[in-house]
């Protein structure tokens, strides 16, 4: 929906607005604010919009009216109107506002103004003097070393483009996150949780310093089973106390966490454990939902996993047969002969360690192996610093799981951070989930925007107060303008940080800031430490200081990125036969961006055959293998990744080249593929539409042009969604 089916303010009569369903007594009482509005703003012009935003809009109203405001207000703007526009007061309170406060004037001298017109000139001074603003940001987040670093970084491999990061320095991020730096107590609370169906029950809580008896006592524990320090201990269950305290004890104990999501089919756990060579695995009998109960001990038998540590799920008694090597969770507990007040003092690392390894699908149907180091969790714990704004005090909530980035990035932004992590055991879509938000009186609330739109079309967060809420953040896919205006209007109009990265980068590189006007379903600024680079068709940037669209590169040296694969060529990948940029060689992201007139950014899907499915990134190869064999008829198939009409998050397209196309039905095709795929790669997984071709476009070396297709879909009316 856009501007043009609107009038603008100026226009709006009382009857207007009761016509959208509100008495026309309130209505009349609404027209007459406005009317102030106007006299004092104009009819069209931000501080009009911010002003409706805070002073007339309720989440009681209908939405209707929050979208005759919204389009109303900017119907002759252009694009890119801001949502939401930051105050100078608040501004200065916010992280990098004080951080610019106290040292505007010695990092940029005389442009130094204020915090809201100087944030621009910090982000590329984080990116021309890494040295000085990372050294900064880590003494703000009140990182410890047992050895500190000789400097921050050393650009002297011609191997390795993304530099050498604090180079021989020693810490523990778990350690770090168990600290008393930075003004933290033991009576600070670090967890809050509620279980599913415990809606009308007080939100648990546990304490910094029961946090860190539970992390001691599974350290020790972890300890007892004797494995070579440095070995893999997978993770594959959903994201609760139990399991962030298991890796943080698996972290704090010098073994690295292997990350396995706990939706993966059999196939795709096994592939994991295989390539990271897992020892051990956390996992849980099964997953509760509602009145479901779905396995998960016996997906993880199935993979032929090593020894398994399996939990409970919720209170439920578990009375389930384990393999010989399996021990339950109770009994790996008891293994643990001290008390829980012995402190496990943590392994100090070097900060090329590993401590976690993640998964992120590549083109060739092989998930990639992402290394972790020691120093990745401070950069994912600094993006929520700079750009989320997250401190103590806080409370974070953002459904995800650790077999996703999003997950290791909510235990290191919120723990480092001094904050809360709060987490919901249960499904994320429905009311439960909203009350929760409510009674845990959540700070920043992160979202995907298959979550929004779920409780949109529901209404589920209908009656519940969610005024706690600072700022709400978004990533995994691309975001509605409409779905993400009423996500504002449910908290007073709070801004939306768009956020957008990568597993491989350990958080983002385009980011929104709160020092920044926000523009709904767009980005306003590489991440700080971030240079982005938009590919011309000759395969060089264009200008940065205008708009273009193209293939994304960044800029190589960025804190926290990886320098290597376990399975594949890190340089290959990532570097080879990327153009050189005033002497450095630039790092290949894949996704296509734009830079607007205005100066924000929008994503445009990936440049190569890997699509965003749901917030997960999964390769056109892998699904392709897997509907290939659904039917004996398909000769082959193409998947693309098809971004809806109005945006959003991208639909599953699967064309098909059939030996005999009347010989069978695509409605019954759709179903298997869709069987297929939930059972055989992830249940989440939905094909929208199956188009039959007589032959899939090939470049001249016999390529499928996935391209094409995806763009050929974009441009096409197809009713035949499934």
């Amino acid at each position: 929906m856009g501007s043009e089916n609107y009038k603008s303010l100026d226009c709006i009569n009382a009857a207007d607005i009761s016509a959208l369903g509100i008495p026309f007594e309130v209505a009349d009482q609404i027209h007459h604010q406005l009317a102030e509005i106007i006299r004092d703003s104009g009819a069209g012009t931000p501080q009009t919009w911010s002003s409706i935003s805070k002073n007339l809009l309720t989440p009681e109203l209908p939405f209707s009216f929050h979208q005759m405001m919204y389009y109303g207000c900017y119907k002759h703007f252009g694009p890119d109107p801001p949502a939401w526009l930051p105050d100078s007061g608040d501004a200065n309170f916010t992280n990098i506002g004080k951080l610019l406060e106290k040292h505007g004037n010695e990092f940029l001298g005389s442009k130094y103004t204020n915090p809201i017109s100087s944030f621009i000139d910090l982000q590329e001074f984080s990116v021309s003097n890494p040295e000085v603003y990372w050294r900064t940001v880590l003494e703000k987040m009140n990182v410890s070393f047992s050895v500190p670093p000789q400097c921050i970084l050393q650009v002297d491999d011609p191997t390795n483009p993304g530099g050498h990061w604090l180079p021989c320095a020693q810490t523990n991020p778990a350690k770090n996150c168990l600290s008393l730096t930075g003004g933290k107590s033991l009576d600070d609370i670090a967890l809050i949780w509620r279980g599913e169906g415990d809606n009308e029950e007080a939100v648990n809580k546990m304490t910094l310093k029961e946090l860190r008896e539970f992390v001691w006592h599974v350290a020790h524990a972890i300890e007892s089973l004797a494995l070579p320090k440095g070995s893999a201990i997978a993770i594959d269950m959903p994201m609760d106390v139990n399991s962030v305290v298991i890796y943080l004890a698996i972290v704090l104990s010098g073994y690295i966490v292997v990350s396995i999501a706990d939706s993966f089919a059999p196939t795709e756990i096994s592939a994991r454990l295989k390539i990271s060579k897992a020892k051990a695995i956390f996992t849980q009998d099964v997953i509760i939902r509602g009145d479901k109960r779905i396995p998960l001990y016996s997906r993880v038998v199935d993979a032929q996993s090593p020894m398994a540590i399996v939990i409970p799920a919720g209170d439920s008694s578990f009375s389930m047969n384990l393999r010989e090597t399996d021990i339950s969770w109770q009994s790996f507990l008891e293994k643990v002969n001290v008390s829980k007040e012995v402190e496990f003092v943590g392994v100090e690392q070097t900060t090329e360690a590993f401590t976690n390894i993640l998964f992120s699908s590549g083109t060739t149907g092989d998930p990639k192996a992402i290394p972790w180091t020691v120093a990745t969790p401070f950069k994912a714990a600094a993006d929520g610093w700079c750009h989320m704004d997250i401190r103590k005090g806080d409370i974070v909530a953002w459904p995800t799981n650790l077999g996703w980035m999003m997950g290791p990035w909510l235990v290191y932004a919120s723990l480092l951070n001094g904050a809360s992590m709060a987490l919901y055991n249960g499904s994320p879509l429905g009311s439960g989930f909203a009350k929760f938000v409510q009674d845990a009186k959540v700070t920043m609330l992160g979202v995907i925007p298959s979550i929004v739109r779920a409780w949109k079309s529901t209404n589920s967060t209908a009656t519940y107060d969610w005024s706690s809420i600072r700022c709400f953040a978004s990533t995994g896919e691309a975001s509605n303008v409409d779905e993400y205006l009423w996500l504002m209007g449910r908290a007073g109009y709070k801004p939306v940080i768009e956020y957008c990265g990568g597993t491989e980068i350990g958080g983002g590189f385009v980011s929104g800031s709160l020092l920044q006007p926000q523009s709904l379903a767009a980005f306003s600024t590489p991440a700080m430490g971030c240079s982005l680079f938009i590919l011309g068709e000759d395969g060089f940037p264009i200008p940065s200081d205008g708009p273009g669209i193209g293939e994304l590169a960044l800029g190589p040296l960025m804190f926290g990125a990886s320098s290597t694969l376990l399975n594949a060529d890190h340089y290959d990948i990532y570097f080879k036969q990327m153009p050189l940029w005033n002497g450095k060689i630039l790092r290949r992201h894949g996704d296509i961006f734009e830079r607007t007139p205005r100066g924000f950014y929008r994503a445009h899907g990936r440049a190569d055959d890997t699509m965003n499915l749901g917030g997960i990134k999964v390769s056109s190869v892998e699904i392709e293998r897997i509907c290939n064999a659904v039917d004996s008829n398909i000769v082959e198939s193409a998947a693309v990744g098809v971004p809806p009409v109005g945006g959003g998050p991208e639909l599953l397209f699967v064309a098909v080249v059939l030996r005999d196309p009347n010989n069978t039905l695509l409605d019954t095709l759709a179903a298997s593929f869709n069987s297929a795929l939930q059972k055989k790669l992830n249940p989440l997984f939905k094909v929208s539409n199956v188009i039959p071709l007589p032959s899939l476009p090939r470049t001249a070396t016999n390529k499928v042009m996935r391209r094409v297709l995806r763009q050929q879909f974009s441009q096409t009316d197809l009713n035949c969604k499934l």
